[in-house]
């Protein structure tokens, strides 16, 4: 038997944000990609569909109600079962202590919205066929 998620076709991409418009928008371009897509509207639904479902890749918003993105980022660094997916920072924050403070809470990489869908499909690309972070650390590294 292969690993988990070793034999899937279509990665899945969970897209964590507050606002129904922009996860319908991320969430149809992706599909249109090639990617299955879950979504969660705030830090406590993340976590759960992230230890449920495994993505591949985690798009997480920052600023989120109930659980911010940050605090539901280093849940999912500290638990075993998700600390080695890839989480993806996307934030209105574009402050360089935004993209900092980010890191330190165990994202992955880092994008500023606005960002056009086709950058996010380039990140995402990018963060499954690397194997490096934009930190430049092994993923699952600590």
């Amino acid at each position: 038997m292969t690993a988990v998620g070793a034999s899937r076709r279509t990665p899945i991409v969970l897209v964590v944000d507050d606002f129904a418009d922009n996860r319908e928008m991320y969430s149809e371009y992706l599909t249109f990609s090639g990617y299955e897509v879950i979504e969660a509207k705030n830090g406590i639904e993340a976590v759960e569909a992230a230890q449920g479902r495994m993505p591949d890749i985690i798009i997480m918003d920052l600023s989120l109600p109930v659980m911010d993105g940050w605090e539901a980022t280093r849940r999912l660094k500290a638990d075993e079962r998700t600390r080695r997916i890839p989480i993806v920072a996307l934030t209105g924050h574009a402050l360089a202590g935004h993209s900092k403070g980010a890191k330190e809470a165990g994202c992955d990489s880092f994008l500023a919205k606005p960002c056009l869908p086709d950058q996010l499909v380039a990140e995402i690309r990018r963060m499954l066929e690397g194997g490096k972070s934009a930190t430049g650390k092994a993923k699952g590294a600590r």
